[in-house]
């Protein structure tokens, strides 16, 4: 059997940052950017207040800040925590391929760890984009249907990537990462059931504790399988009917997943934003108010109603799998932001009257970045779009100019303006960072 977890533990250890190439190691900045704003704007989350009251008596060593916060946790608990922070808005980066949320268990682990130990910019990009590539290729392997069967994906290939991540920055040998691969893979776990609570955005953080223990353990030589990855009882077989594993050792430092990464403009689950998408743009089109139509009909890939048809949510955080929700916010607000999925904002009256009108049914012609929006006005007019790629979509990217706009929206609230500022400049300087703890500390409330 081919050692598919040493081949690959190899390629992370061997790994040089001279050989990124820079349109990667470009991909790499902005995902970190984009999941540092994520991070500092979920910050004031009640699913954080609430972790951080139950977890603080129980901290180490205050070794790593909270982002947006003034608490300081140890590194492990602080990977716990901002990973939670980084997702729970669900606003951040995804692998379209594999619907994985790349940054947030990466990021989460090694930031930390930046502040706890010296690490350059340039250590830290080439870590984060080397666990970013991990998880993806791992993801690669077994999707559709490790996600079909009910995993998420964000959690369960994402603690290999952070303990990826880990050990590059803690310099393991060969045998030392496959051993924190293996122990990584035996922490795999999260289930969608979890989606439209609190516990979604645990999986994130957790995994990304996860790894940062898994690669402390192998530092000081704490065995697991050499084969997490390709036994038969190990991760692929266990969990997933599917299991190429050329997709993980395949042109490895040949092809990058890392390059494929997108960035959501809205606050929701990936599937619903061609949706969103089709209905912002014949609202301003058409300057349609809520009063004015009759229905709204949507045409969507199978998945928009599997993972997003929640019809009557009760709280922001259900509202961001509900299509029907994502819909009304889109039409009568204008955008689908996070202030758009607030509690109020789900149960305000108006917007269940809209919210009422929406239909949607699924055909398997259409594809997960497509839609087509049929908007009834009282009058008896059709108002039709159809988007082929949503915006934030590898073939519709969002622009550099609006990943800004994003980052600057969702640190407005918690850090003052200038520190805001600061702090997305030394995201932009990453690689040239002669100090990577230096990001962490500027992120932290005053």
């Amino acid at each position: 059997m081919t050692e598919v977890t040493r081949i690959l533990a190899k390629w992370v250890v061997d790994s040089k940052f001279e050989n990124i190439p820079a349109n990667v190691r470009k991909s790499g900045v902005a995902s970190f950017l984009n999941w540092m704003g994520c991070a500092v704007g979920g910050s004031r989350h009640e699913t954080l207040d609430r972790a951080i009251a139950a977890l603080k008596p129980f901290s180490g060593p205050e070794q790593a800040g909270i982002l947006g916060r003034k608490e300081r946790f140890d590194v492990m608990h602080a990977a716990l925590l901002n990973g939670i922070s980084s997702h729970v808005f669900d606003f951040d980066d995804t692998h379209l391929k594999t619907i994985i949320h790349p940054a947030g268990p990466v990021a989460s682990a090694i930031l930390p760890m930046a502040e706890w130990m010296p690490v350059t910019g340039a250590q830290l990009l080439h870590a984060f984009i080397l666990g970013v590539e991990v998880e993806c290729r791992i993801g690669n392997s077994v999707y559709p249907q490790h996600y079909d069967i009910g995993w998420h994906i964000t959690g369960t290939a994402g603690v290999f990537g952070a303990a990826a991540a880990a050990g590059k920055l803690l310099g393991l040998d060969e045998q030392q990462m496959v051993w924190a691969l293996g122990l990584a893979g035996t922490q795999s776990s999260g289930f969608r059931e979890m989606f439209g609570t609190m516990t979604k955005s645990f999986h994130p953080g957790r995994a990304a504790q996860n790894g940062v223990a898994s690669a402390l353990l192998a530092r000081q030589n704490y065995t697991s399988s050499n084969r997490v990855l390709e036994a038969p009882r190990g991760f692929a077989h266990v969990m997933s009917t599917k299991r190429d594993f050329n997709e993980i050792i395949g042109k490895l430092g040949e092809v990058w997943e890392t390059a494929l990464n997108s960035y959501k403009p809205f606050a929701c689950g990936i599937v619903i934003h061609p949706a969103i998408d089709g209905c912002i743009q014949l609202r301003n089109e058409h300057r349609l108010q809520a009063e004015d139509i009759a229905k709204i009909d949507l045409r969507v890939d199978p998945l928009v109603l599997e993972l997003t048809g929640k019809k009557t949510p009760q709280t922001g955080l259900e509202g961001k799998f509900s299509v029907y929700h994502s819909c009304e916010a889109a039409i009568i607000y204008g955008a689908a932001g996070e202030k758009e999925y607030a509690d109020g904002v789900v149960r305000d009256r108006r917007v269940i009257a809209l919210r009422d009108k929406v239909d949607a049914v699924s055909e398997e012609a259409i594809n997960e970045d497509e839609v087509y929006v049929a908007v009834t006005l009282n009058d008896g007019r059709v108002l039709k779009k159809h988007v082929q790629h949503a915006i934030g979509s590898v073939a519709n990217p969002m622009t550099e100019d609006k990943l800004i706009d994003k980052f600057n929206g969702l640190v407005r609230d918690v850090l003052p303006a200038k520190q805001g500022d600061e702090l997305r400049e030394l995201c932009w300087k990453l690689e040239s960072l002669k100090d990577a703890g230096e990001l962490a500390r500027k992120a932290v409330a005053v």
